[in-house]
């Protein structure tokens, strides 16, 4: 690091640690739904179907280390691979940090707390299904996996509660 700034301001993705290239993904699970390419047009159509191996409320992995392993279809991200990628959401850190700009303020390596990720509506959590029990991926086309999170569209049941306050 230099002059104090945080890692992912002052080291190029390419010469991150694996330590600090891990630590950028923010644990949305975005990256693990299945898309759909359009063959004419080549446009993206996201789903909110996840990988079998996802776990639906979490967002985790549930066979990090194995996962290339079980589904052969996997992808390593990488910095080299990153610049061909077109289908990571616009929230994403690696794209955000690729392209110049800051994590958001949500990020867990900013806001040192993992949870912020749902309360700002960027987690997939509880709104995706499994691919083993989705069916056709056509019936699950919907568009906020590719667009910016936003707190106020995450139905409400994934957001914190209100913090009320007493009146003295």
């Amino acid at each position: 690091m230099t002059d104090g700034a945080p890692f992912w301001k002052s080291t190029p993705l390419a010469d991150m640690t694996s330590e600090e290239w891990e630590s950028l993904c923010d644990g949305c699970g975005r990256c693990c739904l299945q898309k759909l390419r359009d063959d004419e047009t080549d446009a993206i159509h996201h789903t909110d179907v996840a990988c079998r191996l996802l776990d639906t409320q979490t967002c985790r992995c549930t066979d990090y280390h194995r996962r290339f392993r079980k589904v052969p279809d996997c992808i390593s991200l990488t910095p080299e691979l990153l610049a061909d990628i077109d289908w990571l959401p616009p929230s994403c850190a690696y794209v955000l940090i690729r392209d110049g700009q800051d994590l958001p303020p949500w990020h867990p390596l900013r806001s040192h707390d993992p949870d912020t990720v749902r309360q700002s509506g960027a987690s997939a959590g509880g709104r995706i299904i499994s691919e083993r029990r989705a069916g056709n991926l056509e019936d699950h086309i919907v568009d906020w996996p590719g667009e910016w999170p936003s707190a106020e569209t995450t139905p409400a049941r994934w957001r914190p509660p209100a913090i009320r306050r007493r009146r003295s």
